[in-house]
Order: C-alpha cells, then sequence, then structure tokens
C-alpha cells in the first residue's frame, strides 16, 4: 500500500521536502498554519513525555494522559499517528535508529487502539524531516501536515536554526522543562548507543514503563565529565549551533548518570524488573508504583 498525499495514493514517495511542496502546495500552507501558533510551554501535570527513541500511544479517554509531547527535536524528526474514526493517537521521537521497527510498531498500537471504529483513516503528521518509510506500510496512511526542512527553518548567522522545537498532539508548539520519569536513565540509552525504539506507555493500564535495559559502560566517561561546555556541545551534537540552553546541563547529569550507573541491569533494573509510574490523580504527577 502507498502513502496517500492530498488525498491522492502515490506510487511513489516524495525523495525530499521541496519535491512534496512543490507537487501539493498544500502542505506549505497547513505547515505555516502551525508556525503561526504561539509557542507554550507546558507543565508536568497531565503530560504524558516522550524522549528520544521512544513512542507512546493513548486514546482520548484516557483519564491519565491529557497531552502527549516531545522537544528538543534539532535534527530529530517527531511523528503523529492518529485514527480519525477513534482519536487513538501515538507520538514518536526519531532519530534514525530502529526507525523501520518503530514505525511498524505506531501503526499497530493505533490500529489496536481503533478496534471497534469501523469508520476512519489513519492521519499522519510529521515535524522535522521527511520518511519515505511510511510509504512501505500495509496500510493506507494519509499525510495531513508535513512541518519539515526549510519550512521549519530560520536563518541566524547564516546557520538554519529549527523554529519548532517540539510538538503535542493537539498541535500547538509546546515545550517542556519536565521530561518525566527518569529522565537521565531515558537519555542514557541514547548517548550508550541503544538502538531500539521503546514503546512507553499502556493506556489501558495506564502505566507508563521504562526498561528494562542494558547498556555498555562508557569509556572515558570520567574524562567527558572533565571537559569544558564547548567541547560536550561540540561533541555530543548533531547539530551543536542550534541547540538550546540547556542540552550542556542535560549531558552532563547523563553522563554523570552513566558513572554512577554503568551497568544498569545491575544497580537499576535490578531482577531484570521494569520501572512503572502510574499518574496521581491529586498532583497529575507521573508516580511510581511496584508489582
Amino acid at each position: 500500500m502507498v502513502l496517500v498525499l492530498n488525498g491522492v495514493l502515490q506510487t511513489k514517495c516524495p525523495q525530499d521536502t521541496q519535491s512534496l511542496y512543490n507537487a501539493h502546495p498544500v502542505y506549505r500552507e497547513t505547515a505555516g498554519q502551525l508556525l503561526a501558533i504561539p509557542n507554550k510551554v507546558i507543565g508536568p501535570v497531565g503530560l504524558l513525555y516522550v524522549q528520544q527513541r521512544e513512542f507512546a500511544a493513548t486514546v482520548p479517554h484516557d483519564k491519565n494522559v491529557s497531552i502527549i509531547g516531545s522537544d528538543d527535536a534539532t535534527t530529530c524528526i517527531i511523528v503523529v499517528l492518529r485514527h480519525s474514526g477513534s482519536g487513538a493517537i501515538a507520538l514518536g521521537h526519531f532519530d534514525g535508529s530502529g526507525t523501520d521497527e518503530a514505525v511498524c510498531a505506531m501503526v499497530q498500537r493505533v490500529q489496536e487502539l481503533a478496534l471497534g471504529y469501523p469508520e476512519g483513516r489513519i492521519e499522519l503528521q510529521l515535524i522535522g524531516g521527511i520518511m519515505t518509510v511510511f510509504h512501505k506500510q500495509p496500510v493506507e496512511i494519509d499525510l495531513t501536515l508535513a512541518c519539515l526542512g526549510q519550512l521549519n527553518s530560520t536563518i541566524r548567522g547564516g546557520i538554519p536554526w529549527p523554529i519548532i522545537y517540539g510538538i503535542g498532539v493537539k498541535f500547538s508548539r509546546q515545550r517542556s522543562p519536565k521530561k518525566g520519569p527518569e529522565e537521565f536513565l531515558r537519555r542514557a540509552r541514547q548517548i550508550t548507543g541503544l538502538p531500539q525504539v521503546l514503546d512507553i506507555y499502556d493506556c489501558n493500564l495506564g502505566l507508563l514503563r521504562i526498561g528494562p535495559f542494558n547498556y555498555k559502560p562508557l569509556r572515558g566517561v570520567d574524562l567527558w565529565l572533565e571537559q569544558g561546555d564547548d567541547f560536550i556541545l561540540q561533541h555530543l551534537s548533531t547539530s551543536p549551533d542550534v541547540e538550546l540552553p540547556h542540552f550542556v546541563m542535560q549531558m552532563r547529569t547523563t553522563l554523570k548518570y552513566i558513572q554512577d550507573n554503568p551497568f544498569p541491569a545491575v544497580t537499576v533494573f535490578r531482577d531484570n524488573r521494569s520501572h512503572y509510574f502510574r499518574r496521581d490523580e491529586h498532583s497529575g504527577i507521573w508516580m511510581p508504583v511496584g508489582f
């Protein structure tokens, strides 16, 4: 099956954003509408935050989640899949590692959550970069928003900067200072090179699930922590010129976490058990639960 662009089944997927916008100007218009929405910083209450190499899916009647979101996307892509009949939504943050498998899993999760709704189509929104992998899926996927490449860039000092770093499922431009539970454990997966994209949420149980996973000790982590901010920025970012101010602090904290936990299978996921979190009804914050 093929991707649906502007209501038309495609035999070939556009290979770049310029080809997409030239052939289908409507996507330039809808991207402009998104870019016109004021930026908004949201708090942690009711937020299911998706980090890089993660995705999550839920439904409108999920009492635990009011918004799924992700940010800090410079060279990454944020993907939203929505079933128009049921309202089921999946959001992923991809950097190129494990993408094919993750896209298949996202489509499958949305289909599962849409069971019982005979009407509806699967809609796709892309923020960041183009993904031909959706053209390979065995279902029709209707691209409804593509805020990509040059449309999501502004030039500062001769360097293209992203305009939108983060997105929520309601398509308001958003940034969240809170990255959800166990932020630096989850970020350690990226630095140590684990390629898998994790499905982190079960909306039927209302549980956010982290792990279990292991990573190899990061060689020279002590030396990394001794380096200056500019060295860390230049060597640990894929886009050092356009990172947000908190990037180096996040990297230092993550490196310290890896230094303290070189073998998370031993120190973090004892007995090979996942860490589970459920949203507290009073505070709205994700709290650990035991099983």
